[in-house]
């Protein structure tokens, strides 16, 4: 198939990441509102999703260096969003836990998400994402 021929694969991953952009865009000038980062804003649902969260673990879940979850994590902390303890089962890694603040600004971003996905997703129709979610579910079930 010709490059410039509407289904070819070409196409299709050039629609998906301008659909993936767009979406990242519009979640970022959301989160801007609380001052916070896309990647603070996963960070933080990462460590409230498996907290007590390793450094390590964290980093490996966010796909980036440890040094840069440290980033990540050094300005979550200053902002009273998370705390850093010793690991109980080993007292030379450091584990990660979500402050109440944090706790409630999570709430706050994943609501601000759900809304910005409704905005985002409203051009479809019902059949339209059902279709979408299906297509997406085994491209995600793939990746496992």
């Amino acid at each position: 198939m010709h490059p410039s021929h509407p289904h070819s694969p070409d196409s299709t991953s050039d629609r998906l990441m301008t659909v993936a952009r767009a979406l990242r865009r519009g979640f970022g000038t959301v989160l801007s509102q609380w001052e916070v980062t896309p990647s603070q804003a996963r960070a933080l649902r990462i460590v409230l999703d498996h907290e007590p969260a390793r450094l390590s673990a964290l980093a490996e879940k966010l796909r980036i260096a440890p040094r840069s979850a440290t980033e990540v994590v050094d300005a979550l902390e200053t902002r009273g969003l998370v705390e850093r303890a010793p690991d109980p089962a080993d007292r030379r890694a450091t584990t990660v836990t979500v402050t109440a603040e944090g706790r409630r600004l999570q709430a706050l971003l994943e609501e601000a998400r759900r809304t910005e996905s409704e905005r985002f997703l409203s051009a479809l129709s019902k059949a339209d994402r059902d279709e979408l979610d299906r297509i997406l579910t085994l491209l995600v079930d793939a990746l496992a």
